[in-house]
């Protein structure tokens, strides 16, 4: 069944309204018609609903039943990515929304190979961003579409993170500390997670990253690319604190 998320204000009594870009997808690609069923997602609660009518503004759903949602991890991560080049974010947003990561920053650090200098530029990419985390939200059967929150230079990820817990850095020169045993000493359930881009931290960075209390870890022996790191350790996080691969 298709998944469709609207805010608040969409829902007036037992309908729900959906326009803007669902209206035509729905509409134009799926042609589902009236009498089609569709789940509906809004601030966690879902929607079994029915199309009843469609019109040039909005297709017009009626409510059928509706429950909380309980396909949201309880283990918070929010990834702070590296900037990656061509694709990498795409796929490294899609993906990490698909396993259930809650949140993204994209990072500018020493060695990024990207460096957006105009502010067109970056609100244009982080619209590409967080359609493409809607949409897989939308594929995966999320209750929540993770928000890509901005485009953040390394100092003022670390002015963010000075007063958090649970900070993981994943980082091709340590050899002692796994993932497996840095996540022993989380408390809670919510999860800084730090990524490096292609060209890796710069020692520096990871002195301040230490200085604010980060757990410095090694995924193993290979040495994994950016795009594949945040996946990996995401996946490990929520397998390792119960909440991939349970019931």
């Amino acid at each position: 069944m298709h998944k469709f998320f609207v805010e608040k204000n969409q829902i007036q009594d037992n309908n729900i309204y959906i326009s803007g870009k669902d209206l035509i997808h729905i509409k134009n690609v799926l042609r589902l018609k009236p009498a089609d069923k569709i789940e509906i997602s809004c601030g966690g609660t879902n929607y079994l609903a029915e199309i009843i009518e469609f019109s040039k503004e909005n297709i017009i759903t009626r409510i059928i039943n509706s429950s909380i949602g309980n396909r949201e991890s309880s283990i918070e991560i929010t990834l702070y990515q590296g900037l990656a080049k061509g694709s990498k974010m795409d796929l490294i947003i899609q993906k990490c929304v698909e396993i259930g990561v809650k949140d993204f920053y994209a990072i500018e650090t020493d060695r990024a190979v990207v460096k957006i200098t105009d502010k067109k530029k970056e609100d244009t990419k982080i619209q590409r961003w967080q359609s493409i985390a809607e949409e897989a939200a939308k594929q995966s059967k999320r209750d929540y579409i993770p928000k890509i929150k901005g485009i953040i230079s390394f100092n003022e990820m670390i002015d963010i993170l000075k007063e958090e817990k649970n900070i993981i850095v994943p980082y091709e020169n340590e050899e002692n500390l796994s993932i497996k045993d840095g996540l022993k000493a989380v408390e809670g359930n919510k999860i800084n997670l730090i990524i490096g881009p292609e060209g890796g931290f710069e020692n520096n960075e990871i002195k301040s990253l230490e200085n604010i209390g980060a757990s410095i870890v090694t995924l193993g022996h290979r040495i994994l690319r950016t795009e594949t790191a945040g996946l990996v350790s995401s996946t490990i996080i929520l397998y390792e604190l119960g909440d991939l691969g349970v019931i």
